[in-house]
């Protein structure tokens, strides 16, 4: 382990990694350290410590949800807000003094898909604050390491653009094969020792590096409140966790696809990339054959492994466009087909599953808020249905989006007549209602010129 981060460190210095610029850092003192960790990768930060003061708390504190549940002290953003001063200051004196302690993790258990549950961490307001501006700090610097092609957790990047530039690479690319890849519960297994080595790669502050570890050690309350202290992963739903789990996917995956993978491919390589789900495209059946093989065993090095039902190696060529050579990623089936002047394209639509989930959403939606004013119902379902549109409203996946619509109509159609218990909304009725209260209708939003252009 140590060796590979090494010489990943070594090699640091003749790469030009892809970063956002770091004018968009609001504190001086954040553009400072991007610029130095840009401008020298192999360089090691010393005395972090001391940017955990009342400037960057206030700064943090700014950014973060006014709404967000409180932990197990019950303080709420607004409690924390009323005394801020006097709070930053005992929790500045209490870092000093090195007599900090993380607090428990409040652990909920969030809906995720039908039988299935994601565990989400309530840290104590106090704890996110910290996590925050500790947060910002890394981000700073790794940023600056960080490759393009990596788009979850990252700021101004998002999975819909994920998206946009892997249908952009496979349609102007030369790839016929695709190894899609998931890891298996990734955040509950990130290995603490080994994602602690990978940033004193960059950080030379034993306090700072102490301050992260108590946090991966933190314990945490679970609902039938009993006390779990993790010896591995990170509490998805602290402010700290999206940068550490880029900064162990860096080391474990984007880096070692970059400088070992790719040269010793004999044809192309690609990797997309958005948190811990990412598809991988190779010009040659050998090659895309070669990395599914060797990829289990690399990713053991780092204490994870591929989940099995999420990984597989397929043929996808423009010049075979079947129903089986198809992938699902972020939401999205991508698959060749015919575009209506006979040519072969790179298309998406909505993945089943997602699809189902988003109905199941829908109908739950409007089922718990039937009661609310008519006009009030109209404007939160707009709302939403603009944000589905904003995703998936791509080429060739207006059938998708427009059943969405249909199935909203639907259920309004359904309830409304169900709350005045009897049937007072005709569809004639319902038709002029949606015109005036201007529910959001079904709209492509074409935002690579390439697409665009091409389709």
């Amino acid at each position: 382990m140590g060796k590979d981060l090494t010489e990943v460190r070594s090699s640091q210095r003749n790469l030009i990694p892809n970063a956002e610029d770091w004018e968009h850092y609001e504190l001086p003192s954040l553009r400072g350290i991007a610029r130095k960790a840009k401008h020298d990768p192999a360089y090691r930060f010393r005395d972090l410590s001391r940017c955990l003061n009342d400037v960057h708390l206030k700064h943090a504190f700014k950014g973060m949800n006014k709404k967000a549940a409180a932990g197990v002290d019950k303080v709420t953003y607004a409690d924390y807000q009323n005394n801020f001063d006097s709070n930053v200051e005992s929790l500045i004196t209490r870092l000093k003094r090195e007599s900090y302690k993380a607090r428990l993790v409040k652990r909920k258990h969030i809906p995720k898909s039908p039988g299935k549950t994601r565990p989400l961490g309530l840290p104590v307001l106090e704890d996110k604050l910290l996590q925050t501006t500790t947060s910002n700090l890394l981000s700073a610097i790794f940023e600056q390491d960080f490759y393009d092609f990596s788009y979850g957790y990252r700021p101004k990047r998002g999975a819909r653009q994920a998206a946009d530039e892997l249908t952009v690479k496979l349609q102007f690319g030369r790839y016929g094969h695709v190894v899609e890849a998931d890891i298996k519960g990734f955040f509950n297994h990130i290995d603490h020792d080994i994602l602690l080595d990978m940033i004193t790669q960059r950080v030379d502050d034993k306090r700072f590096i102490r301050l992260i570890a108590k946090w991966l050690k933190a314990g945490i309350l679970e609902e039938d409140g009993s006390i779990e202290y993790p010896e591995e992963g990170t509490p998805q739903g602290g402010s700290i966790s999206p940068i550490l789990a880029n900064i162990y996917l860096h080391f474990a995956i984007d880096d070692w696809f970059e400088k070992c993978v790719k040269p010793r491919c004999d044809g192309d390589a690609m990797i997309c990339r958005y948190a811990d789900d990412f598809v991988c495209a190779f010009q040659y059946a050998s090659d895309a054959e070669k990395f599914f093989k060797v990829l289990p065993k690399r990713l053991k090095k780092f204490n994870l492994e591929v989940a099995e039902d999420k990984t597989r190696c397929i043929h996808f060529s423009r010049f075979k466009p079947t129903l089986k050579h198809r992938f699902t990623f972020l939401g999205f089936e991508f698959y060749w087909s015919f575009d209506k002047g006979g040519k072969r394209r790179m298309f998406r639509r909505t993945a089943k599953k997602k699809y189902e989930t988003t109905k199941r959403n829908y109908t739950e939606f409007i089922r718990k808020n039937r009661h609310l004013k008519t006009s009030l119902l109209f404007e939160k379902l707009t709302v939403k249905l603009r944000g589905h549109y904003n995703y998936f409203g791509v080429v060739g996946n207006l059938a998708s989006i427009y059943r969405v619509y249909s199935h909203v109509v639907e259920l309004l159609y359904k309830w409304l007549n169900r709350r005045s218990g009897r049937k007072s909304v005709t569809w004639e009725k319902l038709k002029r209602l949606i015109a005036y209260r201007e529910l959001a209708k079904p709209v492509v939003k074409v935002r690579d010129a390439r697409l665009g252009m091409k389709w």
